[in-house]
């Protein structure tokens, strides 16, 4: 099987030219405001958005097909190519920006993690505070899926690159063409985010501030334009909001679309998201307790603070408005095993997922059923449908090669971090939080640091973690098995 060179350069020409075309946005509002870097920005877009367009007039004769394997090659090469345009706007800034930590800052955005290496927030141009939000939000549903939803040139190739950059166990599409389900996808991605906005607007933020927070809650990213994150909005109000808006996200989408249209008995059918539901009440009940019992804020600051984290760690979205280590040492432990569950599949969060931990536990307990009775024909039933073996065995496969990868990550980076305080604690926790795209870690880098202070090769590091984690592991870890290259396979 051949790779079709030309066709996946067409298809990357298409992201380059539209990366280009959203940094304008950001441009014209550092116009607006006067900032310094507005003229730097503007040739930026321009030699983006000219540069798609020529390697696409180079490459328009090029046969409009796309196999499997030119499907896994233009998602990763997508999201390369947007992470090296979309480091651009940091370096043209007039604090010192190295290579390597606005490459780090750009991964973080576009993968939704939220891991950050500016210190300082306020120091940001409010067009590069934008130019932040806008990664996270264009990262949150997927580079592939808004191009399949936008631009019609991909034609039968829709499948492949849907399926390579969104390669998790469950195929649940709201419409039987591709193109239908991206565009209704981001048609609901689009309406939510609008409604966030204007919501958190009337609540007291600034405007630029509901837009920043509107675009980075749906996609569950976690960037703010505060260095206290959403603990500088002090309010109960806009906390409950984002609690109930960031639960909202971690919801399968079609799930999502099926309740606007009515249906809701496919959604209390969905096994998925009734066990999504008791886990975050669960996990709400515990630490609220922990929270209450620990600390001197009374029951409903200890509820709100308690739901707040874990709704968003869950979700991977990764908002802080406090130390919640430093409630019990049992807290940092928890928070710790919460950055291993992410929401559902189907969303924006990122992590292992809640319907593949789901179809696992199920799994083990029939194991023991069938250990009782061996010759008897004991089925594993999900939405009250039988599951494919050929699902089981990507379930088992996805957790042994995560696990294998936090495991080598963490012993990496226990290297890498030899003189910080903990240096064990700390690399799992930077691990696991890159790993599930969530940005909160735990021991030296807690939830309130940043990532500024981890050497140049622990960046390296971690900002290849949060691509692996992004792209699901398989679609990125399958370029670097030797059959993925032979022509005859």
């Amino acid at each position: 099987m051949n790779i079709h060179l030309n066709t996946i350069f067409r298809v990357i020409a298409v992201i380059i030219a539209f990366v280009g075309m959203i940094m304008l946005l950001p441009t014209i509002v550092a116009f607006y405001l006067k900032e310094s870097i507005a003229p730097e920005l503007l040739i930026t877009c321009v030699i983006t958005m000219l540069s798609g367009a020529g390697i696409f007039k180079l490459t328009k004769r090029s046969p409009n097909q796309l196999s499997k394997r030119d499907g896994y090659i233009i998602v990763v090469l997508a999201w390369l190519v947007t992470t090296i345009v979309s480091a651009f706007p940091y370096l043209l800034m007039d604090i010192n920006v190295q290579v390597i930590d606005a490459v780090f800052e750009s991964i973080s955005g576009l993968t939704t993690t939220g891991a950050t290496i500016f210190s300082d927030l306020s120091q940001l141009p409010h067009s590069i505070l934008l130019w932040r939000s806008f990664t996270q939000w264009i990262g949150g549903m997927g580079i592939i899926v808004l191009t399949i939803a936008i631009f019609p040139l991909l034609g039968v190739g829709g499948v492949e690159l849907f399926t390579a950059e969104s390669p998790g166990p469950t195929s649940n599409k709201i419409h039987p063409r591709i193109k239908e389900t991206a565009k209704r996808l981001w048609l609901l991605y689009v309406s939510i985010t609008f409604i966030l906005m204007c919501i958190l607007y009337l609540e007291g933020m600034t405007a630029f501030d509901a837009v920043n927070h509107g675009l980075t809650t749906i996609a569950t990213g976690g960037f703010s334009t505060k260095n206290q994150s959403i603990g500088y909005y002090d309010t109960p109000l806009i906390q409950y909001t984002l609690i109930i808006f960031m639960f909202i996200a971690g919801i399968n989408y079609s799930l999502i679309y099926a309740s606007i249209k009515g249906k809701f008995n496919k959604v209390l059918r969905s096994d998925e998201f009734k066990t999504y539901v008791l886990f975050v009440v669960f996990c709400i009940l515990f630490m609220t307790m922990v929270c209450y019992c620990y600390t001197d804020g009374n029951m409903e600051s200890s509820f709100r603070e308690s739901a707040f984290h874990v709704v968003s760690i869950i979700t991977t979205t990764g908002y802080v408005t406090t130390d919640y280590t430093l409630w019990h040492s049992v807290s940092a432990f928890f928070f710790l095993g919460l950055l291993f569950s992410g929401a559902c599949a189907g969303s924006t969060s990122g992590g292992i997922k809640i319907v593949r931990h789901l179809v696992f536990a199920k799994n083990s307990v029939l194991e023991f059923k069938r250990l009782l009775h061996p010759n008897a024909l004991i089925r594993l039933r999900l939405d009250k449908s039988v599951v494919a073996p050929k699902i089981m065995t990507h379930v088992l496969t996805f957790l042994l090669i995560y696990l294998f990868v936090f495991f080598v990550g963490m012993i990496t980076m226990t290297f890498i971090l030899d003189d910080f305080d903990n240096p064990l604690l700390t690399s799992a926790g930077i691990v696991a939080t890159c790993l599930g795209n969530v940005g909160p870690a735990v021991g030296s880098i807690g939830p309130l640091d940043t990532f500024s202070t981890i050497p140049d090769s622990g960046k390296i590091v971690t900002a290849f973690i949060m691509l692996i984690g992004r792209l699901e592991l398989f679609s990125i870890l399958v370029l670097f098995t030797p059959y993925f290259w032979r022509t005859n396979s």
